[in-house]
């Protein structure tokens, strides 16, 4: 299941070694063959765009889209939970399901990050990933029209992980997609909307909602001790 592998790859912050890694990337998504003819095609601009681009050019465009957009956030329970203790408490048992699989997260980055998930899911069955990336398939269809509203170059990796979950627009999508999109050039405003109460990652019995314990339920299940780091093929 490389393929998760090199779409988590597509979705970090850009470096060299990610640049390095393209040629792979596109190997392995060939090889492997579970993304349709038109989706690769679709893909070809930003893993060329990846591999020739200037880097600070690169990580400037991510850093906007991802990092200073809420909306566009690729942390999942970010658009469940927001930043309210509920969302500390699931990531605190995401994160135990991870590591009860023999999956150590390297980095930075949260558990609900959407490239660890994929991480998490190329160490599954293509029917357990499946499964796991369906439940999460409102916030990627929300993900996937956002970016497409801002002819993102990204907005192709989102609909390649919708095909794979057989994903479809949703009452609970649909809900996601009534929230104001966040411009990312409106500091001011930003600086309101991240003026929110920090998350808790301490044990909570009353933590959770059923959609992310549904997620976490079904992540619940064995998984092979990860053999690499977000970008390394």
């Amino acid at each position: 299941m490389k393929t998760y592998r090199a779409l988590s790859a597509l979705l970090t912050y850009p470096s060299t070694d990610l640049q390095a890694a393209v040629p792979s990337i596109w190997q392995i998504l060939g090889e492997e063959g579970l993304l349709r003819a038109n989706e690769m095609e679709k893909l070809e601009p930003l893993l060329c765009d990846l591999e020739n681009g200037d880097i600070y050019d690169l990580q400037e465009r991510y850093v906007l889209q991802f990092d200073r957009a809420r909306t566009l956030s690729l942390n999942l329970f970010e658009h469940i939970h927001g930043e309210g203790r509920d969302r500390g408490g699931a990531m605190v048992d995401l994160l135990e399901t991870y590591r009860a699989g023999g999956f150590d997260l390297v980095g930075p980055e949260l558990p609900d990050h959407l490239p660890v998930l994929l991480e998490f899911l190329s160490t599954q069955t293509p029917e357990q990933a499946r499964a796991i990336l369906a439940d999460a398939g409102h916030i990627l269809v929300a993900l996937a029209e956002r970016l497409a509203r801002r002819e993102s170059i990204y907005a192709p990796v989102l609909a390649a992980l919708i095909s794979l979950a057989q994903a479809e627009t949703s009452p609970e999508a649909e809900a996601l997609l009534s929230e104001k999109d966040d411009d990312p050039e409106d500091l001011e405003a930003l600086d309101a909307v991240w003026e929110e109460a920090m998350v808790t990652f301490g044990p909570d019995p009353n933590a959770g909602c059923p959609i992310s314990r549904d997620i976490l339920a079904k992540m619940d299940m064995p998984a092979a001790p990860r053999a690499t780091a977000p970008g390394q093929m």
